[in-house]
């Protein structure tokens, strides 16, 4: 049988009003449509739900029986169907997973973290590492992808937050570290940051107009590889100036500008459309906007 809702919701304003008449002002019917469906409902539950009483109409034992029961799933229905537009934040309960970088990691998740216990205590981030190749986990298991790249799906939404200059990382007293133009940023020896392991970036489109090439010795897949080596070596690591900072100082490296017009890497929020109405998830959003903010302004 495939059940129609519509009459419970008939049934449920007949109960509580004990009468067609009544029950059609409340729904906004007609009577004589009140009283077809109480037809359909008897032939429906093989009851008589509402019988005459004199000048009145009496429920049965079994309209008596399951008043409440029928109540009770109104209500669940029209709160499935006509769900809240407020977000409780003290009540709030829910685990939030999150993908970036080690860079974005240090730089952003502490202030974040901050920020989001202070505002609803029973909310819990998980952040995972990138991962080396394409995986489908922004469709099942990760909330929000943080980062360079931007999903092709239409189903996947993405947001730039913002930006961050490039910038040429090195041990203290490096040779370079008084003078890097061109030719001797490309005579250094350079690690590569990529989580595909690619040994070259645009900067290398860069250096061969200008006739340059670079020599690349490694290629890492996070930002903290490539600066232990910095650290122990000459070799150079071009990477974002601002969200690297924290792993930079950690390293008790310093940074010079790279010495070519670059675009700054954009710092995009990828989520997939099933949350595009989430009110928790927009919340969420929200505050990953505010605290890169934050970080971007304050290192500025």
């Amino acid at each position: 049988m495939q059940a129609d809702l519509n009459l419970l919701t008939v049934l449920d304003a007949l109960l509580e009003e004990g009468s067609v008449m009544g029950a059609a002002e409340r729904l906004h019917l007609s009577s004589p449509a009140v009283s077809r469906t109480l037809g359909r409902i008897r032939k429906v539950t093989g009851d008589d739900i509402l019988v005459r009483t004199g000048h009145s109409m009496t429920p049965t034992p079994y309209a008596l029986a399951i008043r409440e029961e029928v109540h009770r799933l109104v209500r669940q229905a029209n709160a499935v169907l006509s769900p809240s537009r407020e977000l409780d934040l003290a009540a709030l309960d829910r685990t939030f997973t999150l993908q970036c970088h080690d860079a974005l990691a240090s730089s952003l998740v502490p202030r974040l973290v901050g920020r989001v216990a202070e505002q609803a205590p029973g909310v819990r981030l998980r952040v995972l590492a990138e991962h080396s190749a394409d995986t489908d986990d922004l469709r099942h298991r990760v909330d929000l992808e943080l980062g360079g790249g931007t999903p092709d799906l239409p189903e996947f939404r993405s947001e730039t937050l913002g930006t961050d200059p490039l910038a040429v990382v090195m041990r203290s007293g490096h040779p370079c570290a008084d003078l890097l133009d061109l030719p001797a940023y490309a005579a250094q020896p350079h690690v590569v940051i990529s989580r595909r392991g690619r040994l070259t970036a645009p900067i290398d489109d860069l250096l061969a107009a200008a006739g340059l090439h670079r020599r690349v010795i490694a290629s890492v897949a996070t930002v903290h590889s490539a600066l232990q080596i910095a650290a122990a070596s000459d070799a150079l690591v071009t990477t974002t100036a601002i969200l690297c900072r924290p792993l930079v100082e950690a390293f008790g490296l310093i940074t010079r500008p790279l010495p070519a017009e670059s675009q700054e890497a954009a710092i995009n929020c990828n989520w997939h459309q099933r949350y595009d109405s989430d009110l928790a998830h927009a919340w969420l959003r929200d505050q990953v906007r505010a605290t890169l903010t934050e970080v971007l302004a304050a290192t500025r």
